[in-house]
């Protein structure tokens, strides 16, 4: 039990990518409009299309840098 309470890590400042993926979502003014499309697809389908991908990739890039500053504690 002790083990995994210093194996876990506080805060990070990786943590702020993840701010980046909520502002760019949730905010409308960045994606309410129909123009420019891509394939047909209007904007706001294909920006939030983008998003699902690039919110993967921040998960993962701060997946693993967590995981290796909490192995080098």
């Amino acid at each position: 039990m002790n083990d995994l309470r210093g194996r876990r890590g506080g805060w990070s400042w990786w943590y702020l990518l993840f701010i980046i993926q909520f502002v760019a979502v949730i905010w409308p003014p960045f994606y309410n409009t129909v123009e420019p499309t891509l394939g047909g697809l209007p904007f706001f389908y294909w920006y939030q299309l983008a998003w699902v991908i690039i919110g993967a990739i921040l998960t993962a890039i701060v997946y693993f840098a967590t995981e290796a500053q909490a192995r080098n504690r």
